[in-house]
């Protein structure tokens, strides 16, 4: 079983994928991000994918389902660093992971999450 680390940077979430996953692997990192969103309250949360070289359609929907939950609890999520291969496979099985905000790096990441928090710290006001 891969563990997916999380660590809080400021008002962001990282979980950073570090080896191939699971059905299992992905439904506990659902369940700790949900837990650690509610512990801490922040609204962003970094997805880094990088390592992950295959899909398939049950991870795809569950990656689907993970960033629709934080968003229902009120984080922003982007996804980052889906590899080319992943991308086709995602594609061919018809999972466009609608509503999923991704980004080529985490760099690219981090800098939509911190433009949408900003974006929602001025909607408050």
């Amino acid at each position: 079983m891969a563990r997916v680390p999380i660590v809080r940077v400021g008002a962001t979430l990282i979980a950073t994928v570090q080896d191939e996953l699971c059905d299992s692997d992905v439904m506990l990192l659902q369940e700790e991000l949900s837990a650690t969103l509610e512990r801490t309250g922040v609204h962003a949360v970094l997805l880094d994918l990088t390592t992950v070289q295959t899909v398939d359609s049950f991870l795809g929907r569950l990656l689907n389902d993970v960033a629709a939950e934080m968003r229902l609890l009120g984080a922003q999520t982007v996804i980052v660093g889906i590899q080319p291969a992943v991308a086709i496979t995602l594609v061919e099985l018809g999972l466009n992971l609608k509503g999923v905000t991704t980004a080529l790096d985490v760099d690219k990441g981090m800098r939509l999450l911190q433009h949408s928090l900003r974006v929602h710290d001025l909607g408050r006001m």
